[in-house]
Order: C-alpha cells, then sequence, then structure tokens
C-alpha cells in the first residue's frame, strides 16, 4: 500500500513538473488584473482574457457611455444580456438575505456624496437632500421580468460596482476550466478566486490585510486558499473629512448615510468571488459582531470574514470567524 501511495505523489509531481507557471497582467475597469495558472501549453490567452473584460464593461460598466447598465439608468427598461442577468439576479438575492444592506440602487445616494463616476467633494449633503434621494433607493424597485430588467418607478439607477468585479473575476476563472485549466489563481483589482495548486504544489497564498498596531493602516498578512475567493473592502481609500468625522465611500442604503462606523477593513471568502465581493460591503454595515454572528447563522453561504477595526480608545484590533484562517 506505501508503494502505492509513493507511486501516485510521484506521478502528480512529475504532473506538476510537466506544467509551466504562465501569468497575464495589466490594467482593466479601472484597476489592474493578474491571471496566474499552470499549463503545458504557455501560449498567452491574454486576448481572451481582455475580450471578456471589454464584453463585461460593455454590459456593466458605469464608465463607459453607451453601455447597458447606462441605458438602463437613462432609460426605463433594458434587455438583459449574459452579464447582466446573473449579476442583476445575484443582486436582488444578497439584497433579500440581508435586508438591504446591499442594494445596487444605491447609485443616486454615492453621487449625492460625491464618489461616484462625477467625484466631487462638497462635504456632507443636507439631510433633506439624502431623505428626498432615499425616496429613489432600495432594491425592491427592481422589476426582473423575463429577460427584461424594469424600474417599479422613476429616477431608479443602478450602480453594480460592489459585485461587478468578483462577477469578472469567475468568469474569467470558468473561461480558464474551460481550456482544461485546473491550478489558477485569477485577480481582478483584489477580488480573487484560486482553484487547486501552485507550481510547487502548495495552496494559493494570497496576500490580506492584517491588524497593525501603531496605524489605523492595516498590514500585510497571508492567506491559503485552493478553493475559495476574497474579497476585501475598505474605509481607508476613499472619504473625506468634516466636523471631526470620517465620511467612506460605503453608503447604507437604509438611511442614506455614508459610513462612518470602526470598521477600517473587512476580508470575506467565500465559495465563488461575486458571493464574497458582494458581502463584504454588507459586513461592514452590520459591524464586527452583527456581522460574525450572521456568518454563523448563515452556514449555508460559505462565507468566512476576518475585521480589522478600531476600538473604543482607539487601538487597532482583529477579529475573525472560526475557520478563516484554514486552508479553503
Amino acid at each position: 500500500m506505501k508503494g502505492i501511495i509513493l507511486a501516485a505523489c510521484l506521478l502528480a509531481g512529475l504532473h506538476t513538473a510537466a506544467q509551466q507557471t504562465v501569468t497575464i497582467s495589466g490594467k482593466a475597469q479601472g484597476t489592474y488584473y493578474m491571471v496566474k495558472y499552470l499549463s503545458k501549453d504557455t501560449t498567452s490567452l491574454r486576448p481572451e482574457v481582455e475580450s471578456l473584460f471589454r464584453q463585461i464593461d460593455r454590459s456593466l460598466s458605469l464608465y463607459l457611455p453607451g453601455s447597458l447598465i447606462n441605458r438602463f439608468n437613462e432609460g426605463e427598461k433594458v434587455v438583459m444580456d449574459v452579464h447582466m442577468r446573473p449579476v442583476i439576479r445575484k443582486a436582488q438575492e444578497v439584497s433579500r438575505i440581508t435586508g438591504g444592506l446591499f442594494d445596487i440602487t444605491v447609485k443616486p445616494l454615492v453621487d449625492l456624496w460625491g464618489f461616484g463616476v462625477v467625484r466631487h467633494q462638497k462635504g456632507k449633503p443636507a439631510d433633506a437632500e439624502i431623505q428626498r434621494t432615499l425616496q429613489r433607493v432600495g432594491y425592491d424597485k427592481l422589476l426582473i421580468r423575463s429577460k427584461y430588467l424594469l424600474k417599479k418607478q422613476p429616477g431608479v439607477e443602478i450602480d453594480c460596482n460592489g459585485i461587478a468585479q468578483g462577477y469578472t473575476t469567475d468568469v474569467i476563472a470558468r473561461f480558464l476550466q474551460s481550456r482544461g485549466i485546473r491550478n489558477y489563481l485569477v485577480d481582478v483589482g483584489g477580488e480573487l478566486m484560486a482553484m487547486g495548486h501552485n507550481d510547487k504544489d502548495q495552496p494559493w497564498t494570497v496576500g490580506i490585510e492584517r491588524r497593525q498596531e501603531d496605524t489605523a493602516r492595516p498590514e500585510k498578512g497571508w492567506l491559503r486558499l485552493t478553493n475559495r475567493a476574497v474579497a476585501t473592502s475598505g474605509n481607508y481609500q476613499r472619504y473625506f473629512d468634516e466636523g471631526g468625522t470620517r465620511f467612506a465611500h460605503t453608503i447604507h442604503p437604509k438611511t442614506g448615510e455614508a459610513i462612518h462606523n470602526n470598521i477600517i477593513t473587512v476580508t470575506v471568502t467565500a465559495p465563488n468571488a461575486m458571493t464574497a465581493d458582494a458581502f463584504d460591503n454588507a459586513l461592514i454595515l452590520l459591524g464586527v459582531e452583527k456581522g460574525l454572528a450572521f456568518i454563523r447563522e448563515h452556514p449555508e453561504l460559505g462565507l468566512q470574514a476576518l475585521y480589522i477595526y478600531k476600538d473604543a480608545d482607539g487601538t487597532v484590533r482583529e477579529k475573525y470567524s472560526e475557520a478563516f484562517f484554514e486552508v479553503q
């Protein structure tokens, strides 16, 4: 029996040795991307990967004039394409599960606070402006009817930036699978999907943000993944300060307020990148204790999370769900 096991291990090693690590990287969707995979065929897949980015942008990019999402925001309805359909359905599902803490109709509020496509820093909007804008927000104001996406009232607009990069990561992962590639790491702007192992026959190791005692900014940590996705959302990159309060780009869809809680970052792992990407903002809004309780109460979602936050005296701390650092 030992001989059989040894032979199997040697064959696995030879199989891995016959493959090479291929890396593709570049700029897309306003950020970077990196695709790393093992293959005997080292012919670059860059043209196909970048074609996928262009297809998704034509569907979901707010920055591309004439995109499908912009046509919806400017009109009343659209016929959803192969990319918009799964993103909208997933967004509505996450909205229901989180009680509306994740909501793609938050776009009017994002624009109002100055974090949208047209950036501005006018400061905190007046309460009356926030209340007026909230009347155009709510995932229940969208209607999916067969292939159509419709608005239940005028003025509803959607922003899929909180889920689209995770979706893109998954699309590229499925493309690699379709080419017979079983060992890969896909990273689109920090939304990652890992499958299989690296060229050393070890789980993929990815950088994450961990606690750092002497500053509000996180430091680098590491996470090992074999069949898992990871996404991080933080409040230290896009924000403005006013009246001693720091307002970050995450907007609460129920109150209309830009978030100003004690969370620095939350890193989420999930079975796929779209799920991790969608839930990271909701978990920030829930906060540390409620967020970790939400994960325990919904084991069917397959979520794990690491919070970095400031306690009452300003000390930077971290807290994470039970299985977060297990090889996943």
